[in-house]
């Protein structure tokens, strides 16, 4: 019998909140939320690091930032082309499918480094030179051409991954595809967007996107308008949602056309999370500065559809991206053969897709760690401790009654054994897994993107660190990096 077919399908900044599966009576996303109503919806599902880069790094290879050495968005080019293959040397679970007969294309966004020729496991691929940009006139790399797409992106990533199925879907070996939407990222202005799909939102008022004071640590490239201005770029953000739902619903109906949607597994994720008016921040983890860890921040979707092999329900245990590689393998019994090799920190919930989801997994199924560069996070059902290396500002919530996280309890003195607990529990977590040479918390990663590596494994050659009014390029020599901490010490004191 033919091995599964696997559809991963991964948004860009899109936040849990943001659709009609989870509660927004805002977003019109019904192939997504049929998705959900007839597969498994995951209730507690984090991101790795919330910024793209990094935590798409940790989705394809298991592994933490500290592990796989990219801690921040990348924006290095060199003639329209990164120079860097980033990921080299490192085993994706795409390399263990290739390795056991998947046909395996990527489409769409890739910002893992060198954009312009198919690696880490793919055979067929059209990649977004950078990391996002224009909906229309987009820079693509379609099989090592470089081409600037004339019509909608969006489109256009579907229309690569219809064409790789229609070549792949009667071959004796199984396919892998991965729809990497820049949707819904900005820009949200009306030029990048088609009219018909702004018109769905003329007269929404988008009561789901909170209209909070601005957060005192926002970085001033974010939003700042008049309620005008607000509802304008909300209408951008779901309109590009709504083109990705519509697209997602013509792979649908290809794999149904085609008879084979009850032998393919099918995959909804976002790379990080989004505020838009959360927390008084129109953004990510680097929405603000220091960068942050709210749950608008690193919570996101995550929906499982296998027609007839999965059963309809709601998981609730606290997952992670880098639980996915080891779950996705196991679910298409594969061994990883890399599994003795690498310290891997996520272990497969592959159990709780072959049983009644209420049954409980084990203990390291209870805890969530993220991290940016110097930031780090613990999180359990109760509470979120947050940790900023070398020295601060920490934060500690109590999720049970504060869980839109607004009271920061970090010196409140009845938490202070808890936060104790806590902070040990992340350093011990975090001593098991890093590779001491690209720790990010010794690292210098303010959210301001990373330039480049040197090297296989890498050590910060460059980084680039936009704050505020003022740019810094900097190296990681110990006294150019200590004047730049001092003027980032100024600004969040």
């Amino acid at each position: 019998m033919k091995k599964t077919n696997v559809v991963m399908i991964i948004a860009d900044d899109l936040g849990y909140w943001a659709l009609g599966c989870y509660g927004n009576k805002d977003a019109i996303t019904p192939n997504i939320d049929r998705l959900a109503q007839q597969g498994k919806k995951f209730e507690n599902f984090f991101c790795v690091s919330p910024v793209c880069s990094p935590a798409r790094a940790s989705i394809f290879t298991g592994r933490i930032p500290s592990q796989h050495g990219i801690h921040d968005w990348l924006e290095e080019w060199e003639n329209g082309a990164t120079t860097e293959h980033y990921l080299k040397g490192q085993s994706t679970f795409v390399d263990q499918l290739k390795q056991h007969g998947y046909h395996c294309a990527m489409s769409g966004k890739w910002h893992l480094g060198m954009a312009d020729m198919p690696q880490c496991g793919f055979d067929h691929w059209y990649s977004h030179q950078r990391g996002g940009g224009p909906y229309f006139n987009a820079p693509m790399y379609q099989d090592g051409v470089f081409i600037e797409e004339p019509e909608y992106i969006t489109d256009k990533i579907t229309d690569y991954g219809l064409d790789f199925i229609e070549k792949v879907h009667n071959a004796k070996q199984p396919f892998f595809l991965n729809l990497s939407y820049t949707a819904p990222h900005s820009p949200w202005d009306r030029k990048n967007h088609p009219q018909e799909m702004l018109d769905l939102y003329a007269d929404c008022q988008f009561e789901s996107c909170p209209r909070d004071p601005y957060h005192p640590w926002k970085i001033y490239e974010t939003f700042e308008g008049d309620e005008t201005a607000r509802l304008e770029i909300l209408r951008g953000y779901f309109a590009a949602l709504t083109s990705m739902d519509f697209n997602i619903g013509r792979i649908l109906h290809s794999l149904e056309e085609k008879g084979i949607l009850e032998n393919t597994l099918i995959i909804f994720t976002s790379d990080n999370g989004m505020n838009m008016g959360h927390h008084g921040i129109f953004g990510k983890g680097n929405g603000t500065s220091p960068v942050n860890m709210f749950d608008t921040s690193v919570k996101v979707p995550f929906i499982l559809y296998h027609k007839n092999h999965l059963s309809t329900d709601t998981v609730d245990n606290l997952l992670s991206h880098y639980d996915f590689r080891h779950t996705l393998l196991e679910y298409l019994n594969i061994n990883d053969e890399q599994q003795a090799q690498v310290r891997y920190p996520g272990k497969s919930f592959a159990s709780l897709l072959k049983q009644d989801s209420s049954n409980p997994l084990e203990e390291n199924h209870l805890v969530i760690f993220d991290e940016y560069g110097p930031t780090r996070m613990i999180r359990n059902r109760s509470f979120k401790y947050i940790h900023r290396y070398p020295d601060g500002p920490y934060e500690f919530y109590d999720l049970r009654n504060d869980p839109d996280e607004r009271h920061n309890q970090i010196n409140n003195p009845n938490y202070q054994q808890q936060i104790t607990q806590m902070r040990r529990e992340l350093n011990r977590w975090f001593n098991q897994y890093i590779n001491k040479e690209i720790d990010g918390a010794t690292l210098p990663v303010y959210g301001g993107g990373q330039r480049t590596f040197a090297g296989e494994w890498g050590g910060y050659a460059e980084n680039t660190f936009n704050k505020y009014t003022s740019k810094f390029i900097f190296s990681a020599e110990a006294e150019l990096q200590e004047k730049v901490d001092v003027k980032v010490k100024e600004k969040i004191q």
